[in-house]
């Protein structure tokens, strides 16, 4: 997602706030906004977040005025979350586009895993399981794009997100306003 926000313009990517410890070179506000459980169960009960969950004994979620503002100014917001929060997000944002990106295959995934060098073997089995069970919920995705070669995924997402700009479903606004206007013709 870093990448593809590099690589073309028009992208906000979200920066998620979560209540784990920051890794070693993180730092608020760029990579996460870190919260104490209590300031995060606070921003919870202030509709502070369009979407949360827990995942691996952790909170993470949404803050809703950076990705609302970036809305406004005409960004495509990327959000890097998990199943349960991608299914909130469709319930608030219908137009909302669902991507999941995925390794190849599982043992590509703990390779990854293991290559960060950031987490516990018990994290990492964590994870893993978690993955298993997300991926039963796969189809709720509107496309699914397999992250083998970076460049490819990169240009593969963004393609698939431009493409999606001029598809009906993503373009309710615009049929409206042609209705409205072909009426008054």
């Amino acid at each position: 997602m870093k990448r593809l926000v590099e690589e073309y313009d028009g992208y906000a990517l979200s920066i998620s706030a979560t209540t784990r410890e920051p890794r070693s070179g993180e730092k608020d506000g760029r990579e996460y906004f870190f919260l104490s459980r209590e300031q995060f169960e606070q921003k919870i009960a202030d509709s502070a977040l369009i979407e949360y969950a827990e995942y691996c004994g952790n909170y993470y979620g949404t803050p809703r005025d950076y990705v609302e503002n970036h809305l406004a100014a005409g960004h495509d917001v990327i959000l890097e979350i998990e199943i349960q929060g991608a299914l909130k997000i469709r319930k608030q944002y219908p137009d909302a586009l669902l991507l999941f990106v995925s390794t190849p295959d599982a043992a590509e995934l703990r390779r990854r895993l293991l290559g960060r060098g950031t987490e516990t073997e018990e994290v990492i089995g964590r994870r893993l399981h978690r993955a298993a069970q997300e991926a039963e919920g796969i189809e709720e995705y509107d496309y699914i794009v397999i992250n083998d070669d970076l460049e490819t995924c990169v240009k593969e997402l963004h393609e698939i997100i431009e493409a999606a700009h001029h598809a009906p479903g993503h373009n309710r606004e615009f049929i409206e306003k042609m209705r409205r206007e072909l009426e008054e013709n």
